[in-house]
């Protein structure tokens, strides 16, 4: 007899639907994502917007005066603080804010945080201050100073929750470059600055200016060395003797020449009229002065047209290639040509002579720098440290200050001496003035000009080794 024994207790589980394991499958690998996500969904935020930038050696300015105190103000402008190399799309944001974070500012873009920043905080009223890298040197700077300060609503992504890609361009921030002006300390001085091919910036705006100042630029300025300042600065170079000099950047000596053609861009020529034996004798006087200046001419300065001016003419000509022999027309008279050729030649001469002088004025500038000898920041009541003492050496040299009060500190007395060292130099109208008692641009280009003039006397008469 046959008998069936069924268990009491299954022992395999049922097989479930397949639609169940499939659901099953799904929750044991998202679960756990969505449980890091907790707390990381996007949220919306509002910040106020600033912008900066990495400053450069030789800009045309700074916004705190010089090289130095904008690298405190800015940072070094290689990297940001966790070490990221600086790019569009980096910012500066509150140390609430972890690295990597993402921020996306409505029509401006998205960005990455890499960077801090003693003033970038969160703010009382809800707020959180941002600053956004912008690029290198003037052109960076002109894009940060149009910039300027912006409230916007953004988003915020953090780390270990979802976040788009950063997108950002600097060609949607202008770099407006007339908002450097008021930041020129140096004015309008080539050989203060460095530019070279492929820069945007004040400075190549003012090489630009000069160029076409000299006749050899005839576009507009765009403030862009490109291949037409580059062909320009060649022209310049070949014109006045420099074929050794590049093209592609401004070296010293190519700027101390074109600065000093600037300079002598208006001067009246010598000689203004044909010298012959018609000539009245006021002009052949001059015509006598001219050929002596450049070597021609070792007769008396008497007015007379007579044999000893003739050769001299003549021995032009024949160096300019304009006649063969005293039986050529024209030889031993100037006439247009000729007068052309020596107006060159007489301005070139003094050019040289000029651009000597300026390139001494520029390297005792520079050495004055390397000692700390001048002054190179933007200062105010209330500032303090070495920049303060040597302002306060500065005016007590001058007879603004008592040499005993010198201590690094921009006090009542100190704004009084600066204001009166500004009313002498007519920096200020008065008191009430914009500016008045604070050391900005104008004053800071005085005290750096006076130290400068001052220590080039010095070179002069006794050496390089006196400073």
């Amino acid at each position: 007899m046959h008998i069936s024994i069924r268990p009491l207790y299954r022992t395999h589980a049922p097989q479930l639907p397949r639609h169940l394991k499939v659901l099953i499958a799904f929750l044991t690998l998202v679960a756990p994502v969505m449980a890091v996500g907790v707390g990381k969904l996007p949220r919306e935020q509002d910040f106020i917007l600033t912008a900066y930038y990495s400053p450069m050696p030789g800009q045309c300015c700074y916004v705190k005066g010089g090289y130095r105190a904008d690298k405190v103000l800015n940072g070094e402008g290689t990297n940001g603080a966790d070490g990221t190399e600086v790019y569009p799309g980096m910012i500066a944001a509150p140390a609430s804010y972890a690295f990597g974070t993402v921020v996306a500012l409505p029509g401006i873009g998205r960005f990455a945080v890499h960077d801090r920043g003693g003033a970038i905080t969160e703010l009382e009223g809800g707020a959180h201050r941002l600053d956004i890298w912008v690029g290198y040197g003037e052109e960076g700077l002109a894009r940060a100073l149009a910039f300027g300060v912006r409230r916007v609503r953004g988003t915020v992504y953090e780390v270990g929750g979802f976040q788009p890609k950063v997108s950002f361009s600097l060609d949607s921030f202008p770099a407006v470059l007339d908002r450097l002006e008021p930041f020129l300390v140096r004015g309008q001085d080539l050989l203060a600055v460095s530019v070279k091919a492929g820069d945007r910036g004040l400075s190549v705006e003012t090489l630009q200016r000069s160029l076409k100042t000299t006749g050899f630029f005839d576009q507009s300025s765009t403030g862009l060395f490109g291949t037409a300042t580059q062909d320009s600065l060649k022209r310049f170079n070949d014109a006045y003797g420099l074929k050794a000099e590049p093209s592609d950047r401004l070296s010293e000596r190519s700027a101390a020449l074109l600065a000093a053609a600037v300079r002598r861009a208006d001067v009246t020529p010598p000689v203004a009229k044909n010298v012959d034996k018609s000539a009245k004798a006021s002009v052949i006087r001059t015509a006598q002065r001219t050929m002596r200046f450049l070597g021609y001419y070792k007769g008396r300065t008497n007015g007379v047209y007579d044999d000893a001016l003739a050769s001299a003419i003549l021995k032009f000509q024949q160096s300019e290639q304009l006649v063969g022999t005293a039986a050529d027309p024209g030889a031993g008279r100037i006439g247009p040509l000729t007068r052309g050729r020596l107006e060159a030649e007489w301005n070139q001469k003094l050019v040289t002579a000029l651009a000597d002088r300026l390139m001494i004025l520029h390297r005792v500038e520079v050495l004055l720098d390397q000692r700390g000898k001048n002054l190179d920041q933007f200062l105010s009541e209330g500032d303090s440290g070495q920049s303060v003492a040597l302002l306060q050496r500065l005016l007590a040299d001058r007879g603004y200050f008592p040499a005993v009060k010198v201590n690094g500190h921009f006090g009542e007395l100190t704004k009084a001496a600066v204001l009166q060292y500004q009313i002498d130099r007519q920096l200020v109208a008065a008191e009430g003035g914009t500016g008045a008692g604070t050391v900005g641009p104008q004053t800071l280009r005085s005290l750096r000009a006076e130290e400068q003039q001052e220590a080039y006397v010095l070179v002069r008469s006794e050496g390089w080794r006196a400073l």
